[in-house]
């Protein structure tokens, strides 16, 4: 009974795939940034217009929950994707390209937002065959803290919800090729933004000045040195000084200089401990230099959690499934991004997992790259991922 209730949803979903991909293009072609996403909340929200759904907007700002009700008792399953874009120009020359000067769908968001709507109307047609609730998550503001996930916990999208599931195309991983991890499977993130203040004077007088830009040299040199000689070997972490701000001229000693930088650990007890090591070389540098400094450090995304016994059934599900254009079900090492679809899982035991999506021809760009693109043939293997996940978690459920 299950499986045949999979295979008339792989059928239908295969039925909608032009469409799908349409939807993809045009979402593409509209990017918006994170906090600022009206349009593509609007455009969502208007897809479910008649469909056999509940549906609730500005769910914690632009966020949109939608409640696929079977009439029938079991468990409530939620299901998400985001669908903000980034401050980027788009370079990919595709006839969808972004009309938006300096935003473009470089991480997927356009992808996850396409395959959902698909399949969450999907589910709305086969609603009957199928026991308890299904609640959609369409996020907005993923790539930017706080992140959107967040507002719309605290608005109440997970109330009622036993278990959270999440998926993201990864343009650098096989296509055909799902993949999983359970555990810490990605980064925790940091960031912070430091003023050093030092005293300015002539360059042909640096012993009546305190050298802003000697100090702030001293604490990028140091901060290398948390990772290197205070971190267990066998923890991960990083930190990235992205930018210094000592411009001046050639013959001023600067009195300020502003840095600000990025931190990424795989751990909570790796995170507090980078945090209480930057503070101290600070101290430190302040101390030797006679300057002062001014601290905004603050810890936004935590650790991606995917938890074990989810994770398992997650994997068993899949490989037992005969997915269409599905080669392989794979678990592979942890990401080094950070995802805030972790604060789902800080509150509910959730599984996030990867689909492979190279384009089959050219190179494979990273996300975030102004050439980053995907194989669209992804996204209906996205869907049926998913959709294999809902219905086997759903499967009995009255009975549990």
């Amino acid at each position: 009974m299950n499986e045949a209730t999979k295979k008339q949803l792989f059928s239908k979903l295969a039925e909608k795939q032009e469409r799908m991909i349409e939807i993809y293009r045009y979402l593409h072609a509209h990017p918006e940034l994170s906090f600022q996403e009206e349009n593509t909340a609007k455009y969502i929200e208007a897809f479910y217009a008649g469909k056999g759904c509940e549906v609730r907007t500005h769910v914690g700002g632009l966020g949109i929950v939608v409640t696929i009700d079977s009439g029938k008792p079991g468990k409530t399953v939620a299901i998400r994707a985001d669908f903000d874009a980034l401050p980027i120009q788009e370079e990919t020359g595709l006839p969808f390209a972004s009309k938006t000067p300096g935003v473009m769908h470089a991480c997927g968001h356009d992808a996850h937002t396409a395959y959902m709507l698909t399949l969450a109307e999907t589910l709305i047609e086969m609603k009957e065959q199928l026991e308890g609730k299904i609640v959609v998550l369409h996020q907005p503001a993923e790539e930017v803290p706080p992140g959107g996930a967040i507002g719309m916990i605290k608005d109440g999208a997970l109330d009622g919800v036993d278990t959270v599931f999440g998926i993201h195309v990864m343009s650098q991983m096989d296509s055909g090729k799902i993949f999983f991890r359970e555990g810490n499977v990605q980064t925790g993130r940091a960031n912070f933004h430091v003023k050093i203040q030092g005293i300015g004077g002539h360059g042909s007088s640096p012993h009546k000045a305190n050298d802003a830009i000697v100090a702030a040299s001293y604490f990028v040199v140091a901060v290398q040195s948390i990772v290197s000689r205070r971190m267990n070997p066998f923890d991960v972490g990083s930190i990235t000084i992205g930018s210094f701000d000592g411009k001046g001229s050639f013959n001023v000693i600067k009195d300020s200089v502003f840095l600000e930088g990025d931190v990424r650990s795989m751990s909570e007890e790796t995170r507090t401990l980078i945090e209480k090591e930057i503070r101290a070389k600070l101290d430190g540098i302040s101390a030797m230099f006679d300057v002062t400094y001014e601290l905004d450090y603050e810890n936004d995304y935590p650790v991606l959690f995917n938890d074990p016994e989810m994770t398992a059934f997650a994997a068993d599900a899949l490989q037992a499934t005969d997915l269409p254009g599905v080669t392989a079900v794979e678990r592979c090492e942890a990401q080094p991004p950070s995802e805030d679809f972790a604060y789902y899982a800080k509150e509910r035991p959730s599984v996030f997992l990867y689909v492979g999506a190279a384009p089959e021809d050219g190179e494979a760009y990273p996300h975030h790259h102004p050439k980053f693109r995907i194989n669209e043939d992804s996204m209906l293997i996205a869907a049926e991922t998913m959709g294999t996940l809902v219905i086997d978690y759903l499967k009995g459920s009255s009975e549990k």
